[in-house]
């Protein structure tokens, strides 16, 4: 029995994509065998694609992709917690269960390990979370990245009490997510967005307030007056070094602020702005297993769905990559593996 895998070389492009046949693989031990049922994509993909450039390991000739999920076939002789049949996504980082991040950890499915465009995978059991019952396979192949992400972010240091204000910037996955999130923990709602239908949208899917950066560049200003000067209790920094000041400024005092990813570059804060205020800073690297079911028990609590834009079928996979690279849109890109 065979099964289909795209490839790709790091760096090389949506040209370097292509589609291997493989003999699907017998699991022994803790293997479980999964059918991947879909899987989504991130902005980490563009990166490792068309960029190359990550800040862990990437092997060559890869499976990408690290969002899926899917039907466990069968499973290795030592398989204690998993059977056929069970719906299953996968963890990012394989190995890191709980904890803190360390770099024993960093490994990851679609970067240094094959991920999951793939229509058959062979994972470790502890690779493995139960999806909530409510949720179809595309909706949940969005969350092992951007939803495992966001979750972190906003139980970083202490869960968010209802009433709380918290500060979303931008629009994309980690950004949708955490504003899904931050609705079920009754808190109030502030995106800083790019154009007024972004802000449209998000005000659609929830968000109490948004703020056009374009029409007011010092964001920071209006968030101070829709908190009555108080600023907000925390801060899900998706800018990096070009907006970290400005959120800075916004957050009150003794706040938190989740700063993922570093999409603002290499733009220089002044120690004026770091010193400027009483806070925490934490860095958000995705999240761990724990992070992972923590947040499923929320998704199931309160049935909380993705926002998804589009989905291909697995052999459209191409087009899908196109899309997320080549258009801005409000919602995740999922491909259909299987029917």
């Amino acid at each position: 029995m065979t099964l289909r895998s795209y490839h790709v070389e790091p760096g090389g492009g949506l040209s370097s994509l292509h589609v291997r046949e493989h003999e699907v693989p017998v699991p022994r031990g803790r293997d479980v065998l999964l059918r991947v049922m879909a899987t989504s994509l991130n902005y980490r993909e563009r990166m490792i694609i068309v960029d190359g450039v990550y800040s862990l390991p990437l092997k060559p000739d890869l499976i990408p992709a690290c969002d899926g999920a899917g039907e466990v076939i069968t499973v290795g002789p030592d398989v204690a917690t998993l059977r056929a049949g069970d719906r299953v996504a996968a963890s990012v980082f394989p190995r890191w269960l709980d904890g803190p991040f360390d770099r024993r950890f960093a490994d990851q499915l679609g970067g240094s390990l094959d991920g999951m465009l793939s229509e058959y995978v062979l994972l470790d059991e502890d690779a493995l979370v139960r999806i909530p019952p409510h949720l179809t396979y595309e909706e949940a192949a969005t969350f092992p990245c951007a939803g495992v992400t966001a979750w972190h972010a906003l139980t970083a240091m202490a869960a968010p009490l209802a009433g709380e204000t918290i500060l979303i910037l931008g629009s994309g996955s980690v950004a949708l997510f955490a504003l899904t999130f931050a609705r079920a923990f009754g808190v109030r709602t502030i995106i800083v967005t790019s154009s007024p239908a972004k802000a449209a949208r998000l005000r659609e899917l929830g968000a109490d307030h948004t703020i056009d950066y374009h029409e007011s560049p010092d964001w920071q200003v209006v968030v101070r007056e829709l908190t009555d000067g108080r600023g907000v209790d925390r801060v899900v920094e998706l800018g990096g070094a070009a907006t970290l000041g400005r959120s800075i400024a916004a957050v009150a005092l003794s706040g938190r602020i989740a700063l993922v990813g570093a999409l603002g570059g290499a733009a220089q804060i002044a120690a004026s702005a770091l010193a400027g205020n009483v806070y925490s800073l934490e860095r958000i690297s995705l999240g761990s297993r724990a992070h992972f079911e923590a947040m499923n028990r929320s998704v199931a609590q309160h049935e909380l769905r993705p926002v998804i834009d589009r989905v291909y079928p697995f052999d459209e996979a191409p087009a899908a990559f196109a899309d997320l690279i080549e258009r801005e849109r409000v919602g995740k890109v999922v491909i259909r593996v299987a029917v």
